[in-house]
Protein backbone atom coordinates (compact mmCIF):
# COMPACT_ATOMS: atom_id res chain seq x y z
CA UNK A 1 0.00 0.00 0.00
CA UNK A 2 1.62 3.60 -1.17
CA UNK A 3 0.31 7.09 0.28
CA UNK A 4 -2.47 7.26 -2.06
CA UNK A 5 -3.66 4.03 -1.19
CA UNK A 6 -3.48 4.80 2.96
CA UNK A 7 -4.51 8.60 2.03
CA UNK A 8 -7.65 6.84 -0.17
CA UNK A 9 -8.80 4.38 2.62
CA UNK A 10 -8.49 7.00 4.97
CA UNK A 11 -10.80 9.37 3.23
CA UNK A 12 -13.15 6.64 2.73
CA UNK A 13 -13.96 6.25 5.97
CA UNK A 14 -17.08 7.13 7.91
CA UNK A 15 -15.15 7.86 11.52
CA UNK A 16 -11.75 8.55 12.84
CA UNK A 17 -10.29 9.75 16.01
CA UNK A 18 -8.05 12.59 16.58
CA UNK A 19 -5.79 13.13 19.25
CA UNK A 20 -4.57 16.04 20.89
CA UNK A 21 -2.51 17.21 23.43
CA UNK A 22 -4.37 19.07 26.29
CA UNK A 23 -2.28 22.48 27.67
CA UNK A 24 -1.04 20.29 30.55
CA UNK A 25 0.25 17.68 28.33
CA UNK A 26 -1.84 15.34 28.57
CA UNK A 27 -3.15 13.11 25.37
CA UNK A 28 -6.50 13.63 24.61
CA UNK A 29 -8.70 10.97 21.77
CA UNK A 30 -12.17 11.94 20.76
CA UNK A 31 -13.61 9.75 17.32
CA UNK A 32 -14.73 12.48 15.07
CA UNK A 33 -16.34 12.69 11.43
CA UNK A 34 -14.45 14.44 8.44
CA UNK A 35 -13.92 15.13 5.22
CA UNK A 36 -10.39 15.56 2.80
CA UNK A 37 -9.02 17.36 -0.14
CA UNK A 38 -5.56 16.10 -0.30
CA UNK A 39 -4.17 15.95 2.59
CA UNK A 40 -6.03 18.57 4.73
CA UNK A 41 -8.76 16.83 6.39
CA UNK A 42 -11.43 19.32 7.88
CA UNK A 43 -13.50 19.00 10.88
CA UNK A 44 -16.20 21.49 12.56
CA UNK A 45 -18.09 21.49 15.54
CA UNK A 46 -21.49 20.75 14.77
CA UNK A 47 -24.63 21.11 16.34
CA UNK A 48 -25.30 17.80 18.74
CA UNK A 49 -25.93 18.95 22.19
CA UNK A 50 -22.48 20.13 23.68
CA UNK A 51 -22.03 22.24 26.98
CA UNK A 52 -19.83 24.31 24.36
CA UNK A 53 -18.76 25.49 21.18
CA UNK A 54 -15.22 25.71 22.73
CA UNK A 55 -14.42 22.05 22.24
CA UNK A 56 -11.17 20.26 24.09
CA UNK A 57 -9.73 19.74 21.04
CA UNK A 58 -10.03 23.37 19.73
CA UNK A 59 -8.87 24.30 23.13
CA UNK A 60 -6.10 22.14 22.35
CA UNK A 61 -5.14 22.80 18.77
CA UNK A 62 -4.63 26.89 19.93
CA UNK A 63 -2.20 25.94 22.57
CA UNK A 64 -0.13 22.81 20.25
CA UNK A 65 -1.09 22.33 16.68
CA UNK A 66 0.81 19.07 16.33
CA UNK A 67 -1.91 16.14 15.47
CA UNK A 68 -2.71 12.87 14.59
CA UNK A 69 -5.79 11.10 12.77
CA UNK A 70 -6.35 7.31 12.91
CA UNK A 71 -8.85 5.47 10.86
CA UNK A 72 -8.84 1.72 11.17
CA UNK A 73 -10.45 -1.48 9.72
CA UNK A 74 -11.23 -4.72 11.71
CA UNK A 75 -12.96 -8.05 10.86
CA UNK A 76 -13.63 -10.39 13.34
CA UNK A 77 -14.09 -13.43 10.91
CA UNK A 78 -11.05 -12.22 8.45
CA UNK A 79 -7.80 -10.90 9.85
CA UNK A 80 -6.52 -10.61 6.44
CA UNK A 81 -8.90 -7.43 5.90
CA UNK A 82 -7.13 -5.46 8.81
CA UNK A 83 -5.68 -2.34 8.44
CA UNK A 84 -5.37 1.49 9.89
CA UNK A 85 -4.06 4.55 8.79
CA UNK A 86 -2.58 7.55 10.51
CA UNK A 87 -2.12 11.02 9.46
CA UNK A 88 0.46 12.93 11.29
CA UNK A 89 0.45 16.73 11.04
CA UNK A 90 -0.59 20.48 12.13
CA UNK A 91 -4.17 21.68 12.85
CA UNK A 92 -5.44 25.13 12.63
CA UNK A 93 -8.57 26.22 14.22
CA UNK A 94 -10.65 28.20 11.60
CA UNK A 95 -13.88 30.81 13.10
CA UNK A 96 -14.05 32.84 10.06
CA UNK A 97 -17.58 32.38 8.19
CA UNK A 98 -16.10 31.80 5.04
CA UNK A 99 -13.95 29.19 6.44
CA UNK A 100 -16.65 27.47 8.10
CA UNK A 101 -18.43 27.59 5.14
CA UNK A 102 -16.16 26.16 3.03
CA UNK A 103 -15.30 22.94 5.92
CA UNK A 104 -19.10 22.70 6.54
CA UNK A 105 -19.94 22.39 2.53
CA UNK A 106 -16.98 19.31 2.11
CA UNK A 107 -18.66 17.48 5.01
CA UNK A 108 -21.99 18.09 3.28
CA UNK A 109 -20.69 16.30 0.54
CA UNK A 110 -19.91 13.15 2.66
CA UNK A 111 -22.49 13.07 5.57
CA UNK A 112 -26.28 13.55 4.94
CA UNK A 113 -26.70 14.78 8.51
CA UNK A 114 -24.22 17.57 7.29
CA UNK A 115 -26.03 18.46 4.50
CA UNK A 116 -29.18 18.76 6.06
CA UNK A 117 -27.96 21.10 8.78
CA UNK A 118 -24.52 22.39 8.35
CA UNK A 119 -21.82 22.55 10.85
CA UNK A 120 -21.58 26.15 12.44
CA UNK A 121 -18.19 25.96 13.48
CA UNK A 122 -15.63 26.47 15.09
CA UNK A 123 -13.70 24.16 12.50
CA UNK A 124 -10.19 22.78 12.39
CA UNK A 125 -8.22 22.05 8.81
CA UNK A 126 -5.35 19.62 9.31
CA UNK A 127 -2.55 19.92 6.86
CA UNK A 128 -1.29 15.96 7.08
CA UNK A 129 2.39 16.23 6.61
CA UNK A 130 2.94 12.23 6.82
CA UNK A 131 0.80 9.51 6.09
CA UNK A 132 1.84 5.73 7.84
CA UNK A 133 0.08 2.78 8.20
CA UNK A 134 -0.28 -0.97 8.42
CA UNK A 135 -2.24 -4.01 6.45
CA UNK A 136 -2.37 -7.33 6.59
CA UNK A 137 -0.60 -7.11 2.98
CA UNK A 138 2.24 -5.03 4.20
CA UNK A 139 3.12 -1.56 5.82
CA UNK A 140 2.42 2.09 4.64
CA UNK A 141 5.02 4.94 4.58
CA UNK A 142 5.34 8.55 3.35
Amino acid sequence: MDAHEARGRFAAERVARLATVRPDGAPHLVPIVFATDGDVVWIAVDDKPKRTRELQRIVNVETEPRVSLLADRYDDRDWSLLWWVRGEGRARVLRDRGSVGRAAARLGAKYPQHAAQPPAGPAIAIDVERWTGWSAAGVVEH
